[in-house]
């Protein structure tokens, strides 16, 4: 799979993705444009981004950690920060990073996120 670049605020992150058919029409789309969400904080554990279009789901009970990033009910993202078990379709996770350092980038509220081939 190609990797892509997540950019939350002002830092940048390499992203490994899953061969699945969520990721493969993600790729499809981000091969159209960037693409530039807000993302809400969701129980202190999640950042929630609404895609406004959905993508295939694999769904399966995931017990996810921080940096994780599934896919919730086709066409929702969520960003992990903390952990939670639900059933998601995974899409990938964060490259090099420690916990504690995305919860602070993360911080508390709203952030803007953006996702790109390059």
């Amino acid at each position: 799979m190609e990797p892509i670049k997540l950019k939350i605020n002002d830092f940048s992150f390499d992203v490994e993705l899953e061969n699945n058919s969520a990721t493969q029409e993600l790729i499809s789309k981000l091969k159209k444009g960037n693409i530039t969400v807000n993302a809400t904080d969701y129980g202190n554990f999640e950042k929630v981004i609404d895609l406004g279009f959905s993508l295939p789901t694999n769904d399966e009970n995931i017990n996810t950690s921080p940096g994780d990033i599934v896919l919730y009910q086709g066409n929702q993202i969520s960003l992990f920060y903390d952990s939670h078990s639900w059933n998601y379709t995974k899409l990938s996770k964060i490259k090099n990073m420690d916990s504690n350092q995305l919860k602070d980038i993360l911080g508390n509220g709203n952030i803007k996120l953006g996702m790109s081939l390059e």
